[in-house]
This record gives structure tokens, C-alpha cells and sequence, in this order.
């Protein structure tokens, strides 16, 4: 399936416009590879603009890394047309593309300086000593190395080692800049934190940064726009607004944060777990609501909230969730074996079209 970028945006389908008066960074047209008997990429057309965070989504195998690796010329697509800022470098090696990669392992130069690693781009292409200096000072500085300059690489943590490698591809000023799971190797609050600094400095050097993930949240916290993929092609592209709240295909549902989906009156349809109210028996439905009656079957605490599983009555399940504003129900009284009403509005449920393995009417939750 490819990718019509110049159409409009709209609710986030499998297209996205260049915004009015944007240039465009990097464009793909029907670009397709294949390794033996497997499809890696299956004809994707995509416009990147510039100066945008765009995050390439999906779970390994997808597609989105064999992408990357095309932008950047390390891999050479089978047909299809690469270009940046306009000019065509389908076949042009990676040192010819105005483009910077930032992989997982850093690949610093352990015998060298920090401020060395981040120079060394700059001494490649001839900039004197004391420019080179400048602006990597000035670099270490803008990712919060200040003062580090002096140190090697094993001195430093994890997540400092990775802002090193970022000022040492940002110091170049490429036209983009390139991420293949950078923050893979760093634990869950250091990468939290590694997310916010990212979308800081990306904001800051105004470069066009694309950024290639299997985590949804790192998705939905630093990107302009997102595109998922699965099996070689681009499901749904739009902001991460547009990707959670209206997903347009049964995986993006799935993939993207947890979905119910449901079929009704000939429709399928994806709602929230959040968007899912728990109501006492017999209670009827609120205006614009759909409710069916139904047991509640396991309640998990999650910390900030407790998820509910609910076996409907009509039959299926629904997952509901609810935040943990002062306790959590589970500290009152079990829940499992109540019965209750779940309720959704009419307008917080979406169409979505489904894979051709799903069977209609079958009401389940990812």
C-alpha cells in the first residue's frame, strides 16, 4: 500500500500534506526492497517537511529501519525514486547525502575525547581548529555536556554517551538527521527523560529529525507526525493525536496504546479503554451513549489506574480503565463477579478497517 502524501491530512489516514509554505526534506516515491522471498518495503511514497520530527513506527520486521537505511544510503531500494531537498540521490553513496545517523550502540571512538568524537566530523571536512572547537563546545553545551569535553567516552553513562553521539551528528548541521532507536539501550526513566531532550534540541537546531522506534510512547511524546508501519508498508500517517484517537485500521488500533474493538449495526468500530465508563447495574444510558450490561471478570492495578475486563452479557469483552485519583478500588473491595453498564459515546468510537484474518462481529480487545 503506498502512501499519497500530497493529499490532505484529514483524520489521519494513510496520508499526509505538506504543511502551507513547508519545503520538503525528504521525499519517497513507490520505493520498494526485497531480500530473497521477503518484502522489506512494498512501494512507499512519503513526504518528510523540513524541520519536522517524524517518527517511523512499527514493530521489528515492519519496514521502518530498512527505510532508514535507504534515506541514508546505506541500503539501495530495488525502484523507486529518494530524494532530498529536492535532488534525486537514489544512487548517490551515504557520504554524498546531506543526511547524519544516530545508531543505538553510540559508536563513539573510544581512544578519543569527548569533545574529539564531536570534532571529528568537522575535521573530515577541513573547518580549522578553532571553528572546530567553537562549535563543538557550543554543541556539548546545547545537549547539556558542558564541561565534559575533556573526558572519554568510558567515563561517561549510558545516556551521556548518547548525547555525545547527538552532538557529534548535529555538529555537522546536516540538512537531516537521522535515529535509528537511539535510546534502546537506556533504562525506562533515563529514556523518559532522553524523549524531552530530544524534542528540546530538535526544536532548538531547527534540523529535520526522523526517527525510527517499536516504542509507542516515544511516538506519541516527541513527534510532529507519525507513520506506522506493518509488513513493509505505511498503515496510517498523522499526528500522534490523529494516530490515537482516530486510528483508520484494525493494526494501528492494536499497536498503537490498547483498543476495543467491537462490531456494530454493521460497523467496526475502535474505542478507548479510557473512553469505556463503568456504570452500577441497571443504570440507563446517558444522551449520544451506547451501554450493554455486563460482569466485571478482572480488575488489574496499574499503578496510576486499575484496568477493568468486562464480559458483556450480548456477548465479548470490553477493557475499561480508570485513574487511581485517591485509592485505588482495589483497596476497598474485589469488583470481580459486579455487574455494571459500560458506556461510550457515540462520537469517541471510530470506523476502522480490518485485516482480512479478522472475523466480523467478533468483539475483542488488544
Amino acid at each position: 500500500m503506498g502512501v499519497d502524501t500530497d493529499e490532505s491530512e484529514g483524520g489521519g489516514g494513510a496520508s499526509a500534506a505538506v504543511a502551507p509554505g513547508a519545503s520538503v526534506a525528504i521525499r519517497l516515491t513507490d520505493v520498494r526492497k526485497t531480500y530473497g522471498d521477503v518484502t522489506a518495503l512494498a512501494g512507499v511514497d512519503l513526504t518528510i517537511n523540513a524541520g519536522e520530527f517524524f517518527t517511523m513506527l512499527g514493530p521489528s520486521g515492519s519496514g521502518k529501519t530498512t527505510l532508514l537505511r535507504v534515506i541514508a544510503g546505506f541500503e539501495r531500494p530495488d525502484s523507486g525514486v529518494v530524494e532530498l531537498q529536492g535532488q534525486d540521490v537514489t544512487r548517490r553513496p551515504p557520504y554524498d547525502r546531506d543526511v547524519n545517523t544516530v545508531f543505538q550502540d553510540y559508536a563513539l571512538f573510544p581512544h578519543m575525547s569527548v569533545a574529539d568524537n564531536v570534532e571529528y566530523g568537522l575535521r573530515v571536512n577541513k573547518v580549522d581548529r578553532s571553528e572546530r572547537r567553537t562549535r563543538a563546545a557550543d554543541t556539548l553545551e546545547m545537549v547539556g555536556l558542558k564541561g565534559l569535553g575533556a573526558r572519554k567516552p568510558a567515563q561517561l553513562s549510558g545516556g551521556q554517551r548518547q548525547r555525545v553521539a547527538l552532538a557529534r551528528a548535529i555538529v555537522n548541521e546536516p540538512a537531516v538527521l537521522l535515529l535509528d532507536e537511539p535510546l534502546g539501550a537506556l533504562d525506562l526513566k533515563l529514556r523518559q527523560g532522553m524523549q524531552i531532550e530530544l524534542k528540546r534540541i530538535q526544536r532548538e537546531v531547527g534540523i529535520t529529525f526522523v526517527y525510527v522506534t517499536h516504542d509507542q510512547e516515544e511516538a506519541l511524546t516527541m513527534s510532529d507526525r507519525v507513520a506506522v508501519f506493518n509488513n513493509g508498508q505505511i498503515e496510517q500517517i498523522g499526528s500522534p493525536v490523529d494516530i490515537y484517537e482516530q486510528p483508520t485500521t484494525e493494526f494501528v488500533a492494536g499497536f498503537v496504546g490498547v483498543s476495543n474493538l467491537i462490531e456494530r449495526d454493521g460497523r467496526n468500530l475502535s474505542i478507548r479503554p479510557e473512553r469505556v465508563e463503568l456504570l452500577p447495574a441497571g443504570s440507563a444510558a446517558p444522551p449520544s451513549t451506547v451501554a450493554e450490561p455486563g460482569v466485571i471478570t478482572d480488575a488489574v492495578f496499574l499503578g496510576m489506574m486499575t484496568r477493568y475486563t468486562v464480559a458483556l452479557d450480548s456477548g465479548g469483552s470490553l477493557i475499561a480503565v480508570r485513574p487511581n485519583l485517591e485509592r485505588s478500588s482495589l483497596s476497598q473491595e474485589d469488583p470481580r463477579g459486579r455487574h455494571v453498564v459500560a458506556a461510550w459515546r457515540t462520537d469517541q468510537a471510530h470506523d476502522i478497517e480490518l485485516s482480512a484474518s479478522s472475523a466480523a462481529g467478533q468483539q475483542r480487545e488488544w
